[in-house]
């Protein structure tokens, strides 16, 4: 019985047999290779929904209302931006799908002229958790200036310090420069805030202005307060007396009226009491032997000042010596017209 050949190898089945001295259907069986086990490098870079975290922001005012159209910044631990966005009409805000880690928030505007922006803020996001933040913006300050004025004239006073709070905090504290003003910004708790005004110090020589002022202040609004002080009273020193100098000044008057001795022994009579002038005392004989009009100034009197009174008395004087010459003659003249008396006539 003829046996068949096998059937032929190929060669380089046949080689490799020859050398390594294995079978072939051992080699067939090492061929085959299982799947392939994925790469690191190639896992998938997206966070799972399961372990992504979220922040919700709710953003108020310091009296409660809620603040829309405020605008956030979430940056990530290596500083990039991992969101932003803008409040809602109910001031609400939300970043979702953030991975696990710390993140920083930025508020970059409050959406409203009356209030400020807050200070930044880390937040942390857990695995499938809300971070939930209520932000509360402040109100922006009000801007004082301050003066300070003379009561009586409306002058600006430097060196004024005053105090100025709410309740019973001092919130502030001002004191006027050069100019008699001073500016500060005041902070404020409401739309409307009251504060009171206490000088503590007055300006140099002026007396301190006790009583507290009241005023009123909002966010962002300018307010001028003004305090007045008067000058303090100042007491007039007293005038020192004068030291006597030991001389009058002015010197006694000479009496002009002092009796003068007759030839007889007995006095002359003054000529200004009898009215009639001295040719002693009144005329002064002149060169050539006539009597001058000038009257002799008597000895011991003071000099005669003004227009000269002699004339003026000479003629009064010879007035009244012609009237009393006439009445003497009338007098006679009534004695001789009366007739005389008859000596012979008989008597009953």
């Amino acid at each position: 019985m003829r046996i068949r050949p096998a059937r032929r190898l190929p060669a380089a089945v046949a080689v490799a047999a020859a050398v390594t001295g294995t079978f072939p259907w051992a080699l067939t069986a090492t061929a085959q290779t299982a799947e392939p086990t994925p790469s690191p490098s190639v896992a998938p870079t997206g966070t799972p929904e399961s372990d992504a975290g979220s922040v919700a922001i709710t953003k108020k005012d310091p009296v409660g209302d809620l603040l829309p159209g405020a605008a956030f910044l979430l940056l990530d631990a290596t500083g990039q931006e991992a969101g932003t966005g803008t409040t809602d009409a109910q001031g609400k805000l939300t970043f979702t799908g953030l991975a696990p880690g710390v993140y920083r928030l930025k508020e970059t505007s409050s959406g409203s002229p009356l209030h400020d922006v807050v200070a930044d803020q880390d937040v942390i996001v857990t695995p499938g958790a809300t971070a939930r933040l209520t932000i509360v913006d402040p109100f922006k300050p009000a801007q004082v200036l301050l003066k300070a004025k003379d009561d009586k004239t409306g002058k600006l006073l430097p060196g004024s310090t005053v105090n100025i709070g709410s309740g019973d905090k001092t919130l502030l504290t001002l004191t006027t420069g050069p100019k008699g003003t001073a500016t500060g910004e005041l902070p404020v708790s409401s739309r409307k805030t009251e504060f009171w005004v206490k000088q503590i110090k007055a300006p140099e020589g002026y007396d301190l202005y006790k009583p507290a002022k009241t005023f009123t202040a909002g966010p962002s609004a300018p307010v001028t307060v003004t305090v007045t002080n008067a000058k303090t009273a100042t007491t007039p020193k007293p005038t020192p007396p004068q030291k006597p100098t030991g001389e009058p000044t002015d010197p006694p008057a000479t009496p002009t009226e002092t009796p003068t001795k007759a030839t007889s022994g007995g006095s002359k009579p003054n000529p200004t009491a009898t009215g009639k002038p001295d040719p002693e005392s009144s005329l002064v004989p002149s060169a050539d032997g006539t009597e001058s009009a000038s009257p002799k100034a008597p000895a011991g009197s003071l000099a005669h000042t003004g227009a000269d009174a002699t004339p003026w008395i000479l003629g009064g004087a010879g007035f009244l010596l012609a009237g009393g010459t006439g009445a003497v003659v009338a007098a006679r003249r009534r004695t001789h017209s009366k007739p005389a008396p008859d000596e012979n006539a008989e008597t009953n």
